[in-house]
C-alpha cells in the first residue's frame, strides 16, 4: 500500500467553534459535541433535536451528564472521545490502534482547531484538527449531520514522526443512551443475504469482523441498538453502518461505566498500512441514523442517497437479463428470440451475461480474456446490440473485471498478477483467482479493455460482478496484505471509467448481493440484490436490503415458475408482485413462457411502468403485523397523495379467517380510497371462490389515514405464498 500523501495542516473556511459546545440540528435529530478539555470531541447527545440551546443551556447539558467519579478504571471520570483512547482512561476497544516499530502505541490527542462549516448540501460539519507531538502523529476528524439528519463521521491520520507508523485499526463511535437495551444486526449466506438477528445490548462487545475482501453476504449490513421491541413502526433506534466494500468492523459495547457506543471502521491486516513522513491514511465514512421505528431510520438513508448528485433521475428502465434463460448458451438465433420475447411484453433494457467472450463457455475458462469470443459471436456483438436496439431496447453486458480464471490467456501471460503471498497462490473459488488491481499494468489492462468495449458497442449498462472472496489476498512477492490496496484500486476504476463514459449505468453484483454497501453506491446504480430469486426468499432478502437502500437501485427480477437455487413453484402473480417493489426486471426464458404468461407478465411490467415514479420517490412502509404469517409493506407518496401496498402470506397462520391488517404511513387527517389493485387484485386462497370479503371490490371503501393505520381492514385469506396489492388514493 502506498498511502495518499496530504499536507499536515490546513484549515478548511468555516466558524471557529474550538473548547465550545456545539449543537448540529436537522430533520428532528440533534447532535451536541464537547470540544472543551483540549481533548478529542465528545459527542453528549445523538438523538431527537433537542430544541435551540443557548451557551449556558450547553454549559448546563454538559455539567448533568457528567457522572459521580466512582468506579472508573481511572481517578475521576473517563470521558470517551468519538475515537477513544486509552489514555483517557477508556478500556473499551480502542480507537487508533498502531505503532511505531513497537513505540507510540498509545496516544493522548490534543485539539488545535475546530472548524464548523455549512455546505451547500445543507450539511454542518465540524472539522477538528488535533496532534499528538509525542507520538508523532497528526489526526483530522470531521463530523457532519446532513440535512437528512444523518450522522457521518471521518477520520484522516498523517504520520509527522520519524520512521514508520504502522496503522492496525482506527474505530470511530456514536454514543447511545442506556435505554437501548436490544441490537439488530444481521448475517446470511449466498443466496440468503441479510438475514436479521436479534440478541441483548449486555456489557461486553458485540464484534462483527468482516474479512471477505467484500462486504459480504453475512456482513452486520446495519447494526441498529433500540430500546426492548423496537420495530418498523415503532421504539427508538440508532444504527451505524460501515460504507466500505473491502474488510470491514462494526461494534457495539457497553461496560458498567460506558452506557453504550456503536462503531465501526476498516478492518486492516497486518502491515496494509504504514505511514512514512507526511502519509496519512484515511477511513470510510460511518454512518449513524436515528429515529423512532426501522422504517424512520432507513428513510434518512434514502433521502440521502436521493439527494446525491449521481443518484439516477430517469425512469428505471425495466431489465431482461439472459442468465437464468440461457447460462453459457450463447447463439445469435437463441438470443435475438429472447429479445423479441422480452420486448414483446415491455422490457426496456436487454443485458447479456456471462460467456460472450475468450474460451469462456462455462465457469472454469477464460476469464479475464474480455475479448468478445469467436467461437460464441463469429460477426462479434454487433448483430445482436442492432437487433437489441432496433427493438428499442438498452444493450448491457455482464463482466466481471476484478477475477481472473487461472486457465485464461491473461493469467498464463502474467502469472505475476493475480493476488497471492509470496510463495503461494490462494485456493481457487468458482475455478478463480483475483487480479492484483494494485499492479499499474493489471489495472491498466482492465480499463483498456473496458474503455474498448464501450466505445465498440452502444452499451447503456454494464452487471458488475464479484464472484469469490478475497482469501489469502496479498501483493504477491511484496509481501503484504492487498484487500485495503484492492478495494482503493477498484474505486478508482470505477471513477475513472464513469469519467470516460458518464452515460453508462453499472451495477454492483457480487456473487449476488455480497457487496451492497454506500460506498460502491457512491459509483454504481444498483446492486443486485441475491442470486436467489425466489419469491419468498426475496421477501426478507428485499425487506432487510431495503433498511439501507431505496427501492430503485434493488435490482428484483421476475423468475421462471420453478426457482433456479431453490426448486419451489411459485404463481406468476406472487413472483411479479414481489419483483414489483425494486428495480423491476426478467430473469426467465420468455420463450417458453405460454401466450396466458406472457399476458399477464405484460399486465405486471405495465403496473410497475404506471407505479415506478411513485416507488422510486416515496417513503418505504411496513406495518408491524402481529400476525407471523403475514407481512404488509408499501410506498406511500413525500406528499401523502397515493400509496401502494402488498399484502402477503408467506405461511399458514394460526388465525382463520386472517383478521386485520394496517396501512402505515397515510396522512391521518386525510381521507383515502382504498381498493385491490389489479393485476394484483385476483384473492388466490380458500376464499376465492363463493366465499367473498365484503368490500374487496374496486370500489374498495374510503377510510381516513389514521383508522388505516390503527384500525385497518379485513385481510382476504391468502394460500401460503402469495400475496394481493392495494392501492391508497387520497381523496
Amino acid at each position: 500500500m502506498t498511502p495518499r500523501r496530504t499536507p499536515a495542516h490546513g484549515r478548511p473556511p468555516g466558524v471557529d467553534v474550538g473548547g465550545s459546545i456545539v449543537q448540529l440540528r436537522a430533520a428532528g435529530v440533534g447532535v451536541v459535541v464537547d470540544l472543551g478539555g483540549g481533548t478529542l470531541p465528545r459527542v453528549l447527545h445523538w438523538g431527537a433535536d433537542l430544541g435551540p440551546l443557548d451557551p449556558g443551556a450547553l454549559a448546563a447539558l454538559r455539567t448533568g451528564a457528567r457522572p459521580t467519579p466512582l468506579g472508573f478504571p481511572v481517578d475521576g471520570e473517563v470521558e470517551i472521545a468519538v475515537l477513544p483512547e486509552q489514555s483517557a482512561g477508556y478500556l473499551g476497544a480502542p480507537g487508533l490502534s498502531g505503532h511505531r516499530d513497537g513505540a507510540d502505541f498509545s496516544t493522548a490527542f490534543r485539539v488545535a482547531a475546530a472548524r464548523l462549516e455549512h455546505g451547500s448540501d445543507g450539511a454542518q460539519r465540524l472539522v477538528v484538527d488535533a496532534a499528538d507531538e509525542h507520538a508523532g502523529l497528526e489526526l483530522r476528524l470531521v463530523l457532519e449531520l446532513t440535512a437528512q439528519g444523518l450522522v457521518r463521521q471521518q477520520a484522516r491520520l498523517t504520520s509527522t514522526g520519524r520512521g514508520v507508523f504502522t496503522v492496525d485499526g482506527l474505530l470511530l463511535t456514536l454514543p447511545v443512551p442506556a435505554r437501548a437495551t436490544e441490537l439488530l444486526d444481521f448475517t446470511g449466506r449466498h443466496l440468503r443475504e441479510r438475514s436479521p438477528q436479534r440478541t441483548a445490548f449486555t456489557h461486553g462487545a458485540r464484534l462483527r469482523e468482516n474479512r471477505r475482501g467484500r462486504t459480504g453476504y453475512d456482513a452486520a449490513h446495519v447494526l441498529v441498538a433500540g430500546v426492548a421491541g423496537f420495530a418498523h413502526r415503532h421504539g427508538e433506534v440508532w444504527g451505524v453502518h460501515v460504507a466500505w466494500s473491502g474488510n470491514h468492523r462494526s461494534l457495539a459495547e457497553r461496560s458498567h461505566y460506558n452506557p453504550g457506543l456503536l462503531g465501526g471502521g476498516e478492518l486492516l491486516l497486518p502491515g496494509e498500512v504504514r505511514l512514512t513522513p507526511g502519509e496519512s491514511y484515511t477511513t470510510p465514512w460511518l454512518y449513524g441514523s436515528h429515529g423512532h421505528g426501522l422504517d424512520a431510520l432507513a428513510a434518512r438513508f434514502h433521502e440521502w442517497m436521493r439527494a446525491r448528485p449521481q443518484h439516477p433521475r430517469r425512469p428505471r428502465p425495466v431489465v431482461a437479463n439472459t442468465w437464468e434463460a440461457v447460462y453459457f448458451q450463447h447463439d445469435l438465433e437463441r438470443l435475438t428470440d429472447l429479445a423479441d420475447a422480452a420486448a414483446a411484453v415491455g422490457v426496456e433494457r436487454f443485458v447479456l451475461d456471462d460467456g460472450w467472450f475468450g474460451s469462456r463457455r462455462d465457469d472454469s475458462t477464460g476469464l479475464g480474456d474480455w475479448f468478445v469470443s469467436a467461437e460464441a459471436w463469429p460477426d462479434g456483438l454487433g448483430p445482436l446490440v442492432e437487433h437489441v436496439t432496433g427493438l428499442g431496447m438498452e444493450f448491457g453486458l455482464w463482466v466481471e473485471p476484478e477475477m481472473v480464471n487461472p486457465d485464461s490467456d491473461v493469467a498464463r501471460a502474467h502469472p505475476d498478477w493475480m493476488l497471492r503471498a509470496p510463495s503461494r497462490l490462494p485456493r481457487e473459488a468458482r475455478h478463480q483467482q483475483v487480479l492484483d488491481l494494485g499492479r499499474p499494468e493489471a489495472f491498466a489492462y482492465i480499463l483498456e479493455r473496458l474503455d474498448a468495449l464501450l466505445t465498440e458497442y452502444p452499451i447503456a449498462y454494464l452487471k458488475w460482478d464479484h464472484n469469490r472472496d478475497l482469501v489469502d489476498a496479498g501483493h504477491g512477492s511484496r509481501g503484504v496484505g492487498g484487500v485495503h490496496g484492492q478495494t482503493r484500486a477498484v474505486y478508482r476504476l470505477l471513477d475513472e471509467l464513469r469519467a470516460l463514459h458518464p452515460g453508462v449505468e453499472v451495477e454492483s453484483c457480487s456473487s449476488g448481493g455480497g457487496r451492497v454497501d454506500l460506498e460502491i453506491l457512491e459509483r454504481t446504480d444498483r446492486v443486485w440484490t441475491s442470486d436467489c430469486i425466489d419469491a419468498l426468499e426475496r421477501q426478507q432478502i428485499q425487506r432487510w436490503t431495503n433498511l439501507l437502500v431505496p427501492l430503485e437501485v434493488m435490482g428484483a427480477h421476475v423468475g421462471s415458475g420453478s426457482a433456479h437455487s431453490t426448486g419451489r413453484r411459485h404463481p406468476l402473480s406472487f413472483r411479479a408482485g414481489t419483483a414489483l417493489f425494486g428495480h423491476l426486471g426478467v430473469e426467465w426464458d420468455l420463450r417458453e413462457a405460454d401466450a396466458d404468461e406472457r399476458a399477464e407478465l405484460a399486465a405486471w411490467i405495465g403496473l410497475y411502468k404506471e407505479v415506478r415514479s411513485l416507488l422510486h420517490t416515496g417513503v418505504a412502509v411496513h406495518a408491524d403485523v402481529a400476525d407471523p404469517a403475514y407481512d404488509v409493506h408499501g410506498v406511500v407518496a413525500q406528499d401523502g397523495s397515493d400509496a401502494l401496498f402488498a399484502v402477503v402470506a408467506t405461511a399458514t397462520s394460526a388465525a382463520y379467517p386472517t383478521g386485520r391488517v394496517t396501512f402505515p404511513g397515510l396522512d391521518p387527517e386525510a381521507s383515502y380510497h382504498l381498493r385491490p389493485q389489479a393485476p394484483g387484485d385476483v384473492v388466490d386462497g380458500v376464499a376465492s371462490g363463493s366465499l367473498v370479503l365484503p368490500w374487496w371490490t374496486p370500489e374498495g371503501v374510503w377510510l381516513p389515514g389514521r383508522v388505516l393505520a390503527e384500525v385497518g381492514v379485513e385481510a382476504p385469506v391468502l394460500f401460503p405464498e402469495r400475496l394481493v396489492l392495494l392501492r391508497a388514493t387520497r381523496g
